[in-house]
């Protein structure tokens, strides 16, 4: 029974992990699509596929910091629930 709720814990802690190298991923592209935009010297049709994958990046992150801030918020309101009993 220990090892199933130690398992639990270890796939939490593996998803959290998971999401944080997810995001720094697309946070990092979406770093480099916008250096590659900004650096200049690309074709219109190269610019704007590249302006749409940083739009898509930049949803993607959107989708993880807003989830970020649910579970704060989550924890914040949790916590003071506990701290009123």
């Amino acid at each position: 029974m220990t090892s199933s709720a130690g398992a639990g814990r270890s796939a939490g802690t593996a998803d959290i992990a998971e999401t944080a190298a997810s995001y720094e991923h697309a946070r990092d592209e979406l770093a480099s699509v916008v250096a590659r935009l900004e650096s200049g010297g690309l074709s219109l049709d190269e610019s704007l596929a590249l302006w749409e994958r940083g739009e898509h990046l930049a949803a993607v992150c959107a989708r993880f910091l807003d989830g970020a801030r649910e579970r704060v918020e989550t924890a914040l309101k949790n916590s003071a629930e506990l701290a009123d009993q």
